[in-house]
């Protein structure tokens, strides 16, 4: 009876905490994602940390004010259950708090699949008087004029060229063809 009621314990514990707990890192399943671009490097596996520390080194050197990196744990969904997930990079620009960055980069088989995500999460207070207003969660996030939207354009297609060089040094070491890269995104930009 004893270990049946510890099985039964162990199965509460883990659903009210994968309920009711977020674990630790961003919780990415109601965004919207704006746009987002990947890659498979051919033999790369292991070599995620590369990408990682090219991206950030390439971003603190290019001085734009504003940007930040930081490294988060991206919680996955198995049924009902949120379990740790994957180390993406997030990115960050103050002056457009709302969007943000996951750069991602983890072993496929022998490869390595290397992507990035923008995503718009506004607050919930601005979520809130956006779907009041107009029944939209991210409608005042994007009621933004000329000059935010060429922020937005310039942050997006700086961390896209600092993925793209991570990327092309990454298979230059490895001897691959980096003139192939797909450079344009998949989404409301379209950056290259």
């Amino acid at each position: 009876m004893e270990n049946i009621e510890n099985g039964e314990n162990k199965i509460f514990k883990a659903f009210y905490f994968s309920i009711f707990e977020m674990p630790k890192g961003v919780d990415l399943t109601n965004l919207k994602q704006l746009d987002n671009w990947s890659i498979l490097i051919e033999g790369a596996k292991g070599r995620a940390n590369e990408i990682f520390e090219a991206v950030k080194r390439d971003l603190e050197e290019s001085s734009v004010p504003g940007i930040s990196c930081e490294m988060v744990k991206v919680p996955r969904m198995t049924g009902f259950f949120k379990v740790e997930g994957e180390d993406y990079l997030m990115v960050t620009n103050e002056r457009l708090k709302d969007f943000r960055m996951y750069i991602g980069a983890r072993d496929y088989g022998r490869d390595l699949n290397v992507s990035w995500y923008l995503t718009c999460e506004p607050g919930p207070l601005k979520q809130f008087f956006s779907e009041l207003l107009t029944k939209s969660s991210f409608a005042l996030s994007f009621s933004m004029d000329i000059i935010r939207f060429e922020e937005l354009t310039a942050y997006v297609t700086k961390v896209h060229h600092s993925v793209l060089k991570a990327v092309a040094s990454l298979m230059q070491r490895l001897g691959q063809d980096a003139s192939r890269i797909e450079r344009k995104s998949r989404g409301f930009l379209g950056v290259s």
